[in-house]
């Protein structure tokens, strides 16, 4: 199901799906993903979000908005060059440069995206070195931050681990590194369901 808000001050955008669910459920889980223009959130900044929210058997419930946060082009321009070139292959500098969605008005859209589905405190913060999006997050984008969890969901904590004590298993995840958000998302969620059913042992013991 994809919840999409309006750009602001535009009409609703039509949804995709059935309704979210009617009372907030603090067992869902929160899937983020960032693209910012570099690593230090002193001096770079965001330029994409987007949320999924799954059960927690990794089944998507809902997904917002992929966002493309405007930025002007001074903050584009001192982008390293993996970063120019990432972010512009992708089409993803066009899109920020196009946007009508600042990070105040993005964070009041995931906000109210996530206002019917998970009651604020409730879902660590989910994904793949989420600690680097909180920074970036906790910065710029200060009320989303503190509708989740304390805690994370770390996808990159299992794959550490299983480089380490299963390279097997670890090896047979390839990944495609888009660099998009929501494809980055999918990615790291497809990804906890490899560690899930190749790393972990879920089975009750005998």
């Amino acid at each position: 199901m994809s919840q999409q808000p309006a750009p602001p001050g535009g009409a609703p955008a039509s949804g995709e799906g059935s309704a979210p669910p009617r009372k907030p459920d603090e067992s869902l889980l929160v899937w983020v993903d960032m693209e910012m223009t570099g690593l230090n959130p002193v001096v770079d900044r965001i330029i994409e979000v987007a949320i999924v929210v799954t059960d927690d058997s990794l089944q998507i419930v809902a997904q917002s908005e992929a966002f493309a946060i405007r930025q002007p082009a001074a903050v584009l321009d001192a982008m390293d060059q993996w970063n120019r070139a990432t972010h512009g292959r992708s089409g993803l500098v066009d899109r920020v440069l196009a946007s009508p969605w600042t990070e105040a008005s993005a964070e009041q859209a995931l906000l109210d995206f996530l206002a019917p589905l998970v009651p604020p405190g409730k879902s660590p913060m989910c994904g793949n070195s989420i600690c680097q999006d909180r920074r970036f997050m906790a910065r710029y984008m200060p009320r989303l931050e503190a509708h989740f969890h304390y805690r994370n969901i770390d996808v990159s904590t299992l794959k550490e681990l299983c480089k380490r004590w299963r390279p097997d298993v670890a090896k047979a995840f390839v990944k495609r590194s888009a660099h998009t958000a929501m494809a980055d998302i999918a990615e790291s969620i497809d990804e906890l369901r490899h560690y899930r059913d190749n790393f972990l042992s879920l089975a009750p013991p005998a």
